[in-house]
């Protein structure tokens, strides 16, 4: 076992409530935006969530009634999130570079794990094939250079691209007045980007 995988199958039980200060704000935040920006999903729409840790994105979304199904290639992480979401969703042990669902999805997700793609390019066009509405995920603008991002997805099959400055900070709960001033910004246009610059990342929505 590598030490990365030994890292999250120690860090499995705890990974979504050490991860995040606000576990509801930031994922029910994440998880509307998956469901409402481009294409919008509706109710029963299916959600694969790739490199899922512990399944906590799924609660969300399945609050929003939509159905989730979860991989991981950390057999911990699997564990934690069939515990976590039971009868209510599907989990399996995958990695996301060749995983394939039974059957198309709605949409695919990929969170704090796009750099898990060997090959970004073959990866989007990988998605593509069981993707039937769109493929979301967060990009750090200080890590990637977006137009490459933008490029592999556009050589990848996907046409419509959307780019979603999020603000809901992971490691900082924020008093409620503040978390809708943190969502007006996201929209704020040239003062997300200079944010952009510093901190924060983009949620990405591409659709054919």
């Amino acid at each position: 076992m590598s030490d990365e995988s030994g890292q999250y199958a120690r860090q499995a039980a705890e990974w979504t409530k050490s991860a995040y200060a606000d576990v509801t704000a930031y994922l029910a935040h994440r998880a509307e935006l998956i469901s409402s920006l481009g294409p919008k999903l509706e109710v029963g729409d299916e959600v694969l969530d790739l490199a899922c840790g512990d399944g906590g994105l799924g609660e969300a979304l399945l609050a929003l009634g939509l159905r989730y199904r979860g991989v991981d290639s950390t057999p911990e992480m699997v564990a934690a999130a069939r515990a976590r979401l039971g009868q209510w969703a599907t989990v399996d042990q995958g990695d996301l570079n060749h995983y394939v669902p039974l059957e198309p999805v709605a949409a695919t997700t990929v969170f704090r794990a796009i750099y898990y793609a060997r090959d970004r390019r073959a990866f989007f066009a990988h998605a593509r094939e069981y993707t039937t509405t769109k493929l979301v995920f967060d990009l750090n603008p200080r890590q990637y250079r977006v137009d490459d991002v933008l490029a592999d997805l556009r050589a990848g099959g996907f046409t419509s691209i959307v780019l979603r400055p999020f603000f809901v900070p992971q490691t900082v709960s924020l008093p409620r007045p503040a978390l809708a001033v943190a969502k007006v910004l996201e929209r704020s246009g040239p003062f997300a980007r200079l944010a952009l610059r510093v901190r924060f990342t983009y949620l990405v929505v591409a659709s054919r």
